[in-house]
C-alpha cells in the first residue's frame, strides 16, 4: 500500500508544472506528428506541417528538412540555423507539437493490466505504470525497457526502489514508441539479448547465469558467450558487471544481457 501511494504522488508531481514542460522538451518527434512552426516577423514562413513517413517536413524557402526523432529543441535549432544561412538575419523560431501521433508500447510483468497500450503524446515511465493499473504487490525492485535504437536493441534498467521509495526522478525516463516495458517479480531475474526466449525467470537459491540461459531456451546461433554482462543494483546504484562466466551466481532482480557475436 505504501509503495502504491508513493507511486500515485510521484505521478501527480511529475505530470504537472515544470516537470511537464521538461517532458515535452524531451519528446522525440516522428512520422504522423503535426508541428506548428512560427518565425517571428515573417508570417509567410509560419507553417503547420505533418511529419512524413520518411521523417521529413516541407517549409517555405527551405524545402524538405529531415527532422526524424529530433526533439522540439533540436528542430528549433536546425530550422533557425538553416534560415540564418543566407535567408534571414537573426531568425527567431518557435516550434510546437499541435497533434501527437499514436504510439504503441508493450507493458508486461507485474502490473495490474499488462498488454499493449496505445498512447498519444509524451509519457514517462511512472505515468505508463499508472495507466497500466499500477504495480502488483509482489513486483520486484527493477523494471527493464527494451528499445530499438540505431538498428540494434538497447536495454534500460529502472531501479524501482530508488524511483518509488526515494523519489529519484532520474529513473523516470520518457517512454518512446515501440518500447517494451517489463516489471520484474520478486525472486526473479530478467534475461535479454541473444537467447531463444528472453524474459523473466526464477533465479533464487543457487541460480546462475547458465541456469537462466537454460530456462530461456538456450543461446541463439548469434550469441557471444564470452561477453555476457549483468546489470545489478549494488548499494542503491546501478552497476554493470562485465564479461561474466556461466557459473556466476545471480541475485534477485539481476538483468542478464547476452550480446550478439560479430565474428
Amino acid at each position: 500500500m505504501k509503495r502504491a501511494i508513493t507511486l500515485m504522488i510521484l505521478v501527480f508531481i511529475f505530470s504537472s508544472g515544470i516537470a511537464g514542460s521538461v517532458l515535452a522538451d524531451d519528446y522525440r518527434t516522428g512520422p504522423g506528428d503535426v508541428l506548428k512552426i512560427i518565425v517571428y516577423d515573417n508570417d509567410d514562413l509560419t507553417a503547420k506541417v505533418r511529419i512524413s513517413d520518411a521523417g521529413t517536413i516541407v517549409m517555405p524557402l527551405l524545402g524538405r528538412i529531415d527532422i526524424n526523432k529530433l526533439t522540439i529543441d533540436q528542430i528549433t535549432e536546425k530550422i533557425t540555423r538553416l534560415l540564418a544561412d543566407g535567408y534571414l538575419v537573426n531568425p527567431q523560431v518557435n516550434v510546437f507539437v499541435e497533434e501527437y501521433r499514436s504510439k504503441k508500447v508493450v507493458v508486461l510483468g507485474n502490473v495490474r493490466r499488462p498488454g499493449i497500450t496505445e498512447l498519444t503524446g509524451p509519457i514517462t515511465f511512472l505515468e505508463l505504470i499508472s495507466r497500466s493499473g499500477g504495480l502488483e504487490k509482489d513486483a520486484g525492485d527493477t523494471a527493464t525497457i527494451q528499445r530499438k535504437e540505431d538498428g540494434g536493441e538497447k536495454v534500460i534498467v529502472i531501479d524501482l526502489r530508488a524511483l518509488i521509495e526515494r523519489g529519484d526522478l532520474s529513473q523516470n525516463i520518457v517512454i518512446q514508441d515501440g518500447d517494451t516495458v517489463f516489471v520484474s517479480k520478486a525472486g526473479m531475474c530478467f534475461i535479454t539479448g541473444e537467447v531463444n526466449s528472453p524474459g523473466t525467470y526464477p533465479c533464487g537459491d543457487k541460480g546462475t547465469v547458465l541456469k537462466l540461459v537454460a530456462l530461456s531456451g538456450g543461446f541463439t546461433g548469434k550469441a557471444s558467450k564470452s561477453g555476457i554482462n549483468i546489470v545489478r543494483i549494488i548499494n542503491n546504484k546501478k552497476t554493470v558487471i562485465e564479461d561474466v562466466d556461466l557459473s556466476t551466481p545471480l541475485v534477485d532482480n539481476d538483468v542478464v544481457v547476452v550480446p550478439e557475436s560479430f565474428f
